[in-house]
């Protein structure tokens, strides 16, 4: 479908697309309000501004019930089996245990399920951030899963809409790699935390694990741009390290860098057991 196509519909049938890319009463009818769109850019434009800036708490965990349970197989099986949960789908009984468990302990501990955008993630990669994320605080969780949240809705718009034109989406505008120094290969399975400072206390605003080029892509939502500020990304290097039953002198690394505009900033980590750098990259 085409985005003129889609401008076509009675407004409830588009209502009901629009819910289905993001399952907030508030967030559906604001956006109905605008219909019809002029182009791609403003459908996804108004949908970050109206979920992070006319969207509240009940708004966000509302969307939140929309979703299967990660891990969950009898809702993977029936509904999302081959699709944005396909890493799930083909993953060991094993694995799938794992995570169920980790999921019920993720929803007794924060009172919401887990949210993160499955696209692309393999059943132990998401395992692996569940657990990550389990060590955070209900307001962290809550932030990055908003963020995971719309993540969604933008590959939601790209399924729904199929023929339109999203060529305009840039990366995430911010993004890393790690790269180790010792065996000069990429820093595979490293967790990752985006944080910034909120009432004099850094908090994880994105959370992620670097893939088997060493990158995470996607820590923010296209078309999320953070305010200029002073932000700090956390490496979990000791995980990294403890897996390969080696010692390292730095059982984490921090960087705090300073963005000044809505321009991307890449921030690369060179690291070894005993030595680190960084730069700006692009």
């Amino acid at each position: 479908m085409t985005l003129a196509a889609f401008n076509t519909l009675d407004k409830e049938t588009a209502r009901q697309h629009l819910f289905a890319c993001c399952g907030s009463t508030k967030w559906a009818d604001a956006m109905l309000s605008l219909f019809p769109f002029t182009n791609e850019k403003q459908l996804v434009d108004e949908a970050t501004r109206i979920w992070y800036e006319q969207c509240n708490e009940t708004d966000w965990l509302e969307s939140f019930t929309h979703h299967p349970k990660i891990g969950d197989v009898k809702s993977l099986t029936e509904k999302f089996a081959g699709k944005e949960q396909a890493g799930v789908a083909v993953a060991t009984f094993e694995t799938i245990e794992a995570l169920a468990k980790a999921n019920a302990d993720y929803e007794n501990k924060f009172g919401f399920i887990f949210i993160v955008c499955a696209t692309g993630k393999s059943a132990t990669e998401m395992l692996q951030l569940l657990l990550d994320r389990l060590q955070n605080t209900v307001e962290e969780e809550r932030n990055i899963a908003m963020g995971e949240q719309q993540k969604i809705t933008i590959i939601r718009f790209k399924k729904l809409l199929t023929e339109a034109d999203f060529q305009f989406l840039k990366v995430s505008q911010i993004t890393t790699h790690v790269l180790d120094t010792s065996v000069g290969l990429p820093g595979k399975d490293i967790s990752i935390r985006l944080q910034s400072k909120q009432n004099g206390v850094w908090q994880t605003i994105a959370q992620g694990i670097t893939n088997a080029d060493g990158r995470i892509p996607d820590l923010l939502p296209q078309q999320k741009n953070l305010k200029p500020d002073t932000y700090k990304m956390v490496f979990d290097t000791g995980s990294y390290y403890r897996k390969q039953n080696l010692k390292t002198f730095y059982p984490e690394v921090e960087i705090l860098f300073s963005t000044f505009d809505e321009t991307h900033y890449h921030v690369p980590l060179l690291v070894n057991p005993f030595g680190y750098s960084t730069y700006r990259g692009s």
